[in-house]
């Protein structure tokens, strides 16, 4: 019997998650339908964001509304355009084989009268951001006095745009004796006040901790002098060749400077912020769900709604005003159960915050530096390496393959080999070679080797990674049990795509080497190496969870916007961060995205990265 099934949904559901291809319910999909399905109740679910709530109320809202009636019937409350979007286009999905039943978006940037004219043909379903709600009850459009349920998706978000007054207004015009459901990832002062005052004895569902971050997230931080913010983004993006991010500024201004130099500097970037038009913004989304952006760089109240998969990791700038905000920000990674990391580049005065997030997530950071130059010219060779490995062959190419043995019969495998990287190779190293340490402590790591020591730790490489089919967990578990080491003895795990570093302490140097140098794995002979640096932070702290590790590769804000409130929630009264822009481009291999706007006035001449040519 199909797990959904089990939860009591009926036929036309079933077959429409079977098409859609979901085979077991998420943690929050378990604890709500079936509430929602047996009880006429109101419900608070507090979730993080990608657990599934839309399928949560989704799918027993569908199973509840008469089709054959074409009064409107439920009002879905979101907090942006996107979200408004995109929970029509799934209810739409869910609900296919249920004639009849239709479901219309009501929401800013488009024609008010169209939109009125689909809820007029028959819509039983509205999903609507609150101020296009508002302004069509204001105007007689629409009518929501009779309906049945009301839904707040992302409640927490919604009251920190500003809409609570819109939303009790909104809620003002309903039934008393609808049904009220109220999903949030947090719980706020504002959310439990519109729930007492809108709600009767509502179930509550809770998946993880009140307010808690998401397990599938990890989090690290890097400590920075404030001239060096830039310079620690570019080199943490060139340590992860594979990066799909979305960057956090707390302002307009530095969204658009920020991506405007990514942009510059060669990277696939574009900013997000609520000075584009909804064309703009349109096109921006789009460029980064076909992933030509890798960089997104944006605003909270812009980022709000974004629901786009496998992003790798999330970037804090400059961290929020407010703490929970992190939550919405690092909940953008990790979604649907695959693994995220939130990176946050702070100051020494800033460390405070991240001891103030941690009791709120209920989640410890890990503190790291930012790699040297050698380190990411070294992750950039193998990442190369890699990609040229896995690269499809186009046999056309064997038309001209006399001609090119030809140009290369003077040359070795192994020099073809040397100078082929090269081409990349030397850009980076000609590049970094030069550049300081960002690290704390200041100045290079010495390239001699250090002796080791039975109580130090190691860090070492080994030729295996993702592609290999491990996560960090997965190759934490296969080298404790080839090694037979304890559960403590392999830390600060890091997994790339082609290759892995990982830590033990210098006791194990000697089994670490002879055990896993010749060892096959699926017809692979693994290699290991000693890596020159041993992988430790500033805290001198063990990862705790094994995750992380330092990034090793081969070789703020300005004035706040405009209605933000009070005093930080972090204490304190707020203080711009004077930005000092480093004269330092990093290279990447990326074509220069034009996704974002460009600026008009003339720039100083900087020294630019490396073009591929």
């Amino acid at each position: 019997m199909n797990k959904f099934e089990q939860l009591g949904l009926n036929e036309s559901l079933l077959l429409a998650i079977k098409d859609l291809g979901f085979e077991n319910p998420s943690e929050v999909q378990e604890k709500a339908i079936p509430v929602l399905l047996e009880q006429n109740t109101d419900l608070v679910a507090l979730a993080q964001t990608g657990t599934g709530k839309t399928a949560a109320f989704g799918f027993p809202l569908i199973q509840k509304i008469d089709a054959e009636n074409r009064n409107t019937q439920a009002l879905i409350l979101s907090p942006t355009r996107e979200l408004c979007l995109q929970i029509t286009n799934e209810i739409k999905l869910y609900s296919k084989y249920i004639k009849g039943l239709h479901t219309v978006a009501v929401y800013g940037g488009a024609s008010i009268t169209e939109q009125a004219r689909e809820v007029k043909r028959g819509a039983q379903i509205i999903v609507a951001t609150p101020g296009r709600m508002q302004d069509m009850i204001n105007r007689g459009l629409v009518n929501i006095k009779n309906i049945d349920f009301c839904i707040l998706d992302e409640a927490d978000e919604m009251l920190n745009m500003g809409f609570y007054d819109d939303i009790c207004s909104i809620l003002s015009d309903t039934p008393d004796e609808k049904n009220t459901w109220l999903f949030s990832a947090t719980m706020p002062a504002e959310v439990a006040r519109i729930g007492k005052k809108f709600m009767s004895n509502p179930v509550e569902i809770t998946v993880g901790h009140k307010n808690s971050g998401s397990a599938t997230v990890s989090h690290e931080f890097y400590v920075v002098n404030a001239r060096d913010r830039y310079e620690a983004l570019k080199r943490l993006a060139d340590a992860n060749p594979d990066i799909f991010s979305v960057v956090f500024c707390r302002t307009k201004r530095d969204t658009q400077s920020v991506a405007e130099k990514l942009i510059e500097d060669g990277y696939n970037a574009a900013a997000l912020h609520g000075d584009l038009s909804q064309a703009q913004r349109d096109g921006v989304m789009k460029a980064f769900r076909g992933r030509q952006i890798q960089m997104l760089v944006a605003t909270d109240v812009a980022a709000r709604g974004i629901d786009v998969d496998n992003v790798t990791h999330v970037v804090n700038y400059q961290l929020p005003d407010e703490i929970e905000t992190y939550n919405h920000r690092s909940g953008r990674t990790g979604r649907a159960g695959k693994l995220g990391t939130s990176i946050v580049i702070v100051t020494k005065s800033e460390i405070r915050k991240i001891h103030s997030i941690e009791k709120i997530i209920k989640q410890k950071f890990e503190e790291k530096t930012i790699p040297s130059g050698i380190e990411i010219c070294e992750i950039q060779l193998l990442h190369l390496a890699n990609k040229i490995h896995d690269t499809e062959i186009d046999h056309e190419i064997d038309n001209y393959l006399p001609a090119i043995y030809e140009v290369f019969q003077d040359l070795s495998k192994e020099e073809l080999i040397k100078r082929m990287v090269s081409v990349e190779f030397n850009r980076f190293l000609s590049y970094y070679k030069s550049k300081r340490d960002l690290s704390s402590q200041g100045g290079e790591r010495s390239s001699e080797p250090r002796e080791i020591r039975a109580g130090d730790p190691v860090r070492y490489f080994i030729n295996i990674g993702s592609r290999d089919d491990f996560d960090w967990m997965q190759l934490k578990d296969f080298l404790k049990e080839t090694l037979d080491l304890g559960r403590d003895d392999v830390f600060k795990v890091d997994v790339k795509e082609g290759f892995s570093f990982f830590n033990t302490d210098g006791e194990h140097t000697a089994k670490v080497m002879d055990i896993l140098n010749g060892y096959e794995l699926h017809g692979r002979r693994i290699n290991v190496e000693i890596s020159k640096n041993d992988g430790s932070s500033n805290s001198s702290r063990r990862d705790h969870n094994g995750r992380g590790g330092e990034r090793r590769s081969f070789g703020g804000g300005r004035d706040r916007d405009r209605g933000s409130r009070g005093e930080s929630r972090f204490g304190g009264e707020r203080r711009s961060d004077r930005r000092s822009g480093s004269d330092d481009r990093a290279p990447r291999n990326e074509r220069r995205s034009s996704a974002a706007p460009r600026r008009s006035d003339s720039s100083t001449p900087r020294e630019r990265r490396p073009r591929r040519s």
